[in-house]
This record gives C-alpha cells, structure tokens and sequence, in this order.
C-alpha cells in the first residue's frame, strides 16, 4: 500500500500516530516543535486521512502489522513515538511484541474496555431487537456520532477494533512508556489511565489539569515540553 506522511527535520527517528477518524496533520503543533531536533515521520493509517482504504475489516493487530511493515518500508528503525488515543492502541500492540520503539509517549491511549454494566447489556439488547425490524432506526438511535460516519466495511473494523482489551499486550510491554491524561477527558478517563500504568512496569503518567481528550491540541506548550523532557 502507498504511505501517506509528513517527515520533516534531521536526528533520531520520531514517528506520530493518530486517532480515530484523525490524520497526520492533527500534529501539526508537535510536528513543527519536534522536527528541530529529530527526525519525525507523521503517518495517516489506512482508511484515513489521505491513506489508501482498508482492504478488509482490519483488528488493531492487522494495523500493527502495516505499521510495523511501513516503518521498514521508510527506513525507519527503533524510533521514538508519541501516539494519541486509537494511535496508542496501534503503539501497545506493536510494543507488547517487543524492542519496536524506543520510548513511547502515549497520550489518551485508547484500549481499556470499560467495565460492562447492567445498563449497557440492556442497551446492546435494545440496539439488536430493533436492528432486525428497523435497522436505521436503531443506528440512528443507539449507534455513537463516529460510528455513524463510517463506511460498512470501515464498521466492521471499528467493532473489531473497541471491543479489544488490551490489558495482556500492555502487561508485555518492557519498553519505557509515558502517558499523558487529560483529567477532563471523557473518551478515555484517567481510570483508564491508571490502569495501563498498573499494567506496563516503570510506566509515569503526566496529567494535563482541566484538558479533555486532544490535550496535545488544547495545551500544546505543556505537552510538548513533558514529551521531550522524557524523550531526552
């Protein structure tokens, strides 16, 4: 497959992956920061951005693979990575198969599945009844804004995809990690933090006060500087 990147600078190799229904150039501030000292390479994973599509409903393991696979298509060996929310999927399953990365800065890692509660089993058996009798109803009416936006073949990865824990690949991994949290994000909340930091020994978090989600975006100067501090 063609790839789709933005590689600005000179220095050590320092790769960006995005997040769901994102792109490469939602880095554009750590791009412009990082490049002045390293060698950065920001991807678009296939099936966004200006990537070719996906081929078939690919798992976060399928996307791994076409990392890893591109990475040594560009020349690229044992590079540092900063990964945002679906991005850190794709970086914990890379990093549970051992010295891929150097030190990897994970912010918003997506990959914990909630615990399951009585409210959602009712909800899941709401969506399949009226599935079978109303199927645009029921999305309309239980399926996510983002879910929503995708194609069928794109749906299928995307389930594939949230429905992965990824708490064993964590446990796996024995490179150094930071996560960078937002204490206001709602997509992946600090509990979610706070257990890959159980999970990957000698792991630090950074918490990013009053910041949601795309905390790389709403305080890029503090996060630049907590990345590169531990990127050093």
């Amino acid at each position: 497959m063609n790839i789709s990147c933005i590689r600005k600078g000179e220095g050590k190799d320092l790769v960006f992956l995005h997040g769901y229904l994102a792109s490469k150039e939602s880095f554009a501030p750590q791009i412009a920061y990082f490049s002045r000292r390293f060698r950065v390479t920001a991807l678009d994973f296939p099936g966004f951005g200006q990537a070719e599509g996906l081929p078939a409903a690919w798992s976060v393991a399928d996307y791994a693979d076409w990392l890893l696979s591109a990475l040594a298509s560009l020349g690229i060996s044992f590079p540092h990575v900063i990964a945002h929310s679906f991005g850190g999927r794709v970086a914990v399953k890379c990093l549970s198969r051992g010295d891929v990365f150097d030190r990897s800065v994970l912010a918003g890692c997506a990959g914990i599945r909630p615990r399951r509660t009585a409210g959602y089993y009712v909800r899941v058996g709401t969506y399949r009844f009226f599935r079978k009798f109303a199927p645009r109803f029921a999305e309309r009416r239980f399926g996510s804004a983002e879910y929503r936006t995708l194609s069928p073949l794109m749906k299928e990865s995307y389930k594939k995809i949230v429905n992965e824990d990824l708490r064993a690949d964590a446990a796996r991994i024995a490179r150094p990690v930071l996560f960078i949290g937002g204490t206001r994000d709602t997509a992946v909340p600090p509990a979610a933090v706070r257990t890959y930091l159980a999970c990957v020994r000698g792991s630090r978090v950074f918490w990013m006060e009053d910041c949601g989600h795309f905390a790389h975006l709403e305080d890029p100067l503090a996060f630049n500087a907590a990345a590169e501090e531990f990127l050093q």
